[in-house]
């Protein structure tokens, strides 16, 4: 029973030490030791300190009671004894169970082939457990139904929400995971000072230093073969012009922030109307064609 105890006491400790870590560790709805791994160790530990902590007691212990007077050591086992017999007690109340030498007393009446049935009662654990899952339904539809308390699926539209808001916060920092879904037209004077560098090195041969275009189209003026929105350029640039006659794919080339600031330095090339300008190619691109595309 001693060593029954001992084991209680770690598991409370390794209890309180996960509830403090819970508490002091702010979290996104999860757990703590979900998001930080490293708590594991950290419950090792304590285990381990918690288990050396008994041993060392339980040693030291013995070593006082055997530096005790006989007549004090006695006293000390006899409270020892007595201490036992109270824990054996609790267990049996906890359990609900009798004695084998008290069955006597909860053996009913009738038999059946020489088998006879124990009245017993039901161990007051489970009567606990029992009145504590009717106390947490109460619980449960107060909060839930009474006072309208969010739902499961109504928790996952707002975990949704945030793990979006995550994502697009990760994709603005991390410029290489941009795509066509998400690129935005880039006006800082670095950026379009490095697509145009891409673009004097890449694009010239086809387009013309001026952007009025060559083998391919006039990139300034307001007719637009693919789209002349910042996403419909990054398309284009990445994934290649018309099948069999449109420039090729250079998302092989390029990483995908190059594109970007390739795309929006074309952009600002609209309206610069070159003397060496083509003609028009394409439909006449809008802010209604944006919208339309859109919807």
């Amino acid at each position: 029973m001693t060593n029954l105890v001992a084991v209680l006491r770690i598991i409370a400790y390794l209890v309180f030490s996960f509830f403090v870590l819970e508490l002091a560790i702010p979290t996104e709805g999860s757990l703590a030791i979900e998001e930080h791994p490293v708590l594991w160790a950290v419950l090792t530990v304590i285990l381990f300190f918690a288990i050396v902590f008994e041993i060392i007691v339980e040693a030291i212990k013995r070593v006082l009671v055997r530096s005790l007077e006989n007549g004090t050591r006695a006293r000390y086992y006899a409270m020892e004894a007595m201490r036992e017999e109270g824990r054996r007690n609790w267990l049996k109340r906890l359990m609900g169970s009798k004695p084998l030498t008290k069955e006597q007393e909860i053996v009913l009446d009738h038999e059946y082939d020489g088998i006879r049935e124990l009245d017993n009662i039901l161990p007051p654990w489970w009567v606990y457990l029992f009145w504590g899952t009717i106390i947490f339904a109460v619980i449960y539809l107060v909060r839930y139904e009474v006072m309208g308390g969010a739902n499961q699926y109504q928790e996952l539209e707002q975990e949704l929400i945030v793990a979006e808001q995550q994502i697009a916060e990760y994709k603005k920092n991390n410029q290489d995971l941009i795509d066509a879904d998400n690129v935005v037209l880039l006006t800082d004077a670095s950026d379009l000072s490095a697509g145009k560098s891409i673009y004097v090195e890449n694009c010239v041969a086809c387009h013309k230093d001026s952007g009025g275009g060559g083998i391919g189209p006039n990139l300034t003026d307001d007719y637009w073969i693919l789209g002349g929105e910042i996403k419909n350029i990054y398309h284009t640039i990445s994934e290649g012009g018309r099948p069999g006659k449109g420039m090729i794919a250079w998302k092989s080339e390029l990483k995908p922030v190059e594109m970007a600031q390739v795309a929006s330095y074309v952009m600002s090339l609209h309206g610069s109307n070159p003397a060496d300008g083509k003609e028009p190619e394409g439909d006449l691109w809008t802010d209604e064609s944006a919208e339309a595309q859109i919807e």
